[in-house]
């Protein structure tokens, strides 16, 4: 029996998301600034009072360590976009999307942004998943949109092993 690619894609998905509640559940408002490394990027308070998260055009050497809320905003930056694609919007500037704060915030917006996705791919036909990926290859037509949901589900598994690991860590340096 072969597996319809939307079911198999949304399984994918249910179980990462699965794997990343875990954690997310457990976070704390503390959790989301812990720096764990003197070379970090993180989440800044700006002039006006929003976050701001450290940024480089082009990837430093060596690659800074991020933080939590830093992950937790590059999340809700790439999935927004995706999802912006999906739907067929305009893309959101990464300077435009505005991480909540630490804690509890946070967590109910990647919430908000699960069921946003839910609903998205519910919308999504055979034909659609065939078509050419419009992100993150733009216009390849190598890459389908089956293959853009799923490198979501394989960036949303990676920044949520991050997220874990960096929760687990902050929990022995406290012990």
């Amino acid at each position: 029996m072969t597996v319809p690619p939307c079911d198999l894609l949304r399984g994918q998905f249910d179980l990462t998301w699965a794997l990343f509640e875990y954690h997310l559940d457990r976070l704390t408002p503390e959790d989301f600034l812990w720096e764990p490394a003197p070379h970090c990027w993180t989440m800044h308070r700006s002039a006006e009072g929003t976050w701001v998260p450290d940024w480089a055009d082009s990837e430093p050497d060596p690659v800074p360590v991020p933080t939590i809320g830093w992950l937790s905003w590059h999340i809700g930056w790439w999935w927004g976009v995706t999802l912006d694609h999906v739907r067929g919007d305009p893309p959101r500037e990464r300077t435009s999307v505005t991480w909540p704060g630490p804690g509890r915030p946070t967590a109910d917006w990647l919430r908000d942004l699960r069921t946003a996705w839910l609903t998205a791919l519910a919308d999504l036909t055979d034909p659609d998943l065939a078509a050419t990926a419009p992100f993150p290859w733009p216009n390849d037509p190598r890459h389908t949109v089956a293959d853009m949901l799923a490198w979501a589900n394989a960036e949303l598994m990676k920044n949520a092993a991050e997220i874990g690991q960096l929760r687990l860590l902050r929990g022995a340096a406290a012990s």
